[in-house]
């Protein structure tokens, strides 16, 4: 049996399967972004689906912190604005799965 890899919300420190968390990344580059393949190279923290975690990317220095770079205000505007969209859509799909015609 495969094991599960568990990662931490950066925000709340609760742990949880990584495939149920967002990613968010810091490339070799020094670019920041938000991860929706889990899969992008370069050192990744992770913020799980609450909402108060997820608007706390835009207002605290966690990030900033994880990755040890000052990110600007833009960059989190964007990747919180990312997360959303991405996050609805998700929802949006699990709830039209589990309709029954």
């Amino acid at each position: 049996m495969k094991k599960v890899p568990i990662r931490s919300c950066l925000i709340c420190r609760e742990k949880s399967d990584k495939r149920r968390l967002f990613r968010i990344v810091k490339n070799k580059d020094g670019e920041i972004f938000f991860d929706k393949t889990l899969k992008a190279n370069g050192r990744g923290a992770y913020v799980c689906d609450s909402e108060d975690c997820i608007e706390k990317i835009k207002n605290t220095n966690k990030l900033d912190k994880a990755f040890e770079i000052e990110i600007s205000k833009d960059v989190k505007e964007k990747i919180y604005d990312q997360i959303c969209e991405f996050k609805n859509i998700k929802e949006g799909n699990v709830h039209g799965n589990n309709k029954s015609s």
